[in-house]
């Protein structure tokens, strides 16, 4: 099957730089919908059998914009929603280095075990998502799926894929509305589009 991995676009709380994971259902910034709008209309034409969303506001609104594009419904997916940031969530990068500086200097070294304080590590965050794309390639096996979902969300399922390693997802990057595609079959899975943000230059 192929998976067309979509990040939500621009929240507010990602315009102002701050700690965004699954507790505040932030929603998109008027630059975001305007992202969701030209990335639907990239998606318009794709042969697309189902839209697969997080059930946060920032995904849904954005998976709902690509859906009417497509003329699909959206099945909301709760595993995969976004990190669970715990204490941080919500935190400036000021803050965050203020109040946090001996953890984020260990989290920046990649530890994919490391629980954020009061959330998750990278590790449990990888096992729910992943396990919700096993389960949408046993519905569509032979067909093509768009999920969209989060940063780190969507760069645990990539590694997962291809057997990267999580310690390595830090050199990886995912912007808003770009677009990823995985090839998944029993033989294995291929990276085929890593990253696209070309609908968001077009006129």
């Amino acid at each position: 099957m192929r998976l067309i991995l979509i990040r939500h676009g621009e929240s507010l709380w990602n315009w102002e730089r701050r700690v965004q994971g699954c507790r505040s259902d932030t929603e998109l910034s008027q630059r975001g919908k305007g992202q969701a709008e030209r990335i639907a209309a990239a998606m318009k034409n794709q042969k697309v059998a189902a839209i697969y969303s997080s059930p946060l506001k920032r995904a849904t609104d954005t998976a709902k914009t690509i859906a009417q594009a497509c003329h699909l419904g959206i099945k909301v997916a709760p595993d995969l929603r976004e990190l669970d940031c715990g204490e941080l969530e919500g935190l400036s990068q000021e803050e965050l280095g203020e109040r946090y500086g001996i953890f984020w200097r260990e989290w920046q070294k990649g530890s994919p075990s490391l629980h954020l304080p009061g959330g998750e590590s990278l590790e449990e965050l990888q096992r729910r998502a992943w396990g919700e794309i096993e389960h949408i390639v046993e519905r569509h096996p032979d067909e093509a799926v768009a999920v969209i979902s989060h940063l780190f969300a969507n760069l645990t399922i990539i590694c997962r894929a291809l057997g990267i390693n999580l310690g390595n997802m830090k050199y990886l990057r995912q912007d808003p509305t770009a677009i990823s595609i995985l090839e998944i079959t029993e033989q294995g899975s291929s990276l085929l589009l890593f990253n696209d943000t070309c609908h968001l230059e077009a006129k």
